[in-house]
């Protein structure tokens, strides 16, 4: 098989993992809090990742798996927690095609981080990528003065969120690998989530029959979603799949519409249009560069 047809079929997987984790994300809500529904989710990776390190290297993987730099972790996972709550009460607050849209800026965010947080140079090109997808922010959320509602900011914090837990994740990757990663944040984030709902309610509900289905299908969907992902990625170029990455925002519009009675708003789309199109046009530019750095060696 082709690597681009391959890349294809691995981010079909993708984008569909990405959908089912917003509509159980959202139908688990409805008996969970946020911070329930991310403790259970938590618990469930840490099972996931200490299974697959004895599935793939035996007694011996559970012990190559607590690492170090904890600082550096816990940086990573303050981020992604941060953004998964902003972003499970936008799912809960807004149409899912609006939390998707806005969601898309977070390559755009990471683009602003970078140099910050990992002493890259920053370029005309990122600050052109940054300002137009801010012009995309604001078509997709079409704010009122002094009335920007609760669910769109969010949304557009959630992305910022997710844009820091990525830097520091290529921070982590040049010490620790995947399943170290996977497994701090599983148990970092499970304590930080204990915290929340303990905070939020002084309690934790057990799950109920209902609901421990959407748990295992946010849990197990968010697996799916990222490794599917990471696959595409390793089959073919990021200019080749993020492309295919921008069907999750016409899919999940169709879903909210079919199961929620949500709108077809055009804005979302031309908004999202206009996010999508930043994206690209840094990942072909960082492409070509990184091309000809390499036929210059």
């Amino acid at each position: 098989m082709q690597p681009v047809l391959a890349a294809a079929l691995w981010m079909i997987g993708a984008i569909l993992s990405f959908s089912a984790l917003a509509v159980a994300g959202r139908e688990a809500m409805a008996a969970l809090s946020i911070p329930e529904l991310l403790f259970y989710r938590s618990l469930a990776g840490i099972a996931i990742v200490l299974a697959v390190a004895k599935l793939t290297s035996g007694a011996a993987g559970l012990f190559l798996l607590p690492g170090r730099r904890y600082g550096l972790h816990l940086l990573r996972n303050g981020a992604h927690f941060t953004g998964q709550m902003l972003w499970y009460f936008a799912l809960a607050s807004i149409p899912l095609a609006q939390v998707f849209a806005l969601e898309f800026t977070s390559p755009i965010w990471a683009v602003l981080m970078a140099p910050l947080l990992l002493g890259e140079r920053l370029t005309t090109r990122a600050l052109l990528t940054a300002l137009a997808g801010f012009v995309g922010i604001l078509i997709v959320a079409r704010p009122v003065p002094g009335a920007i509602e609760a669910g769109t900011l969010a949304a557009a914090l959630a992305a910022i969120g997710f844009a820091g837990s990525a830097v520091f994740t290529r921070r982590l990757t040049r010490h620790a690998g995947t399943l170290e990663i996977l497994l701090w944040m599983s148990a970092m984030q499970a304590v930080m989530a204990l915290v929340a709902a303990l905070i939020d309610t002084g309690s934790i509900r057990l799950l109920s029959a209902g609901s421990l289905p959407f748990v295992l299908l946010v849990a197990a969907a968010g697996l799916s979603a990222h490794f599917c992902l990471t696959r595409a990625l390793s089959l073919a170029p990021a200019s080749t799949v993020i492309p295919l990455d921008f069907a999750r925002l016409p899919l999940i519009a169709i879903i909210g519409m079919a199961l929620y009675g949500e709108p077809l708003d055009p804005f979302v789309f031309i908004g999202g249009a206009v996010i999508f199109a930043a994206n690209y046009f840094n990942i072909r530019s960082e492409s070509r560069l990184e091309k000809a750095k390499t036929d210059a060696k």
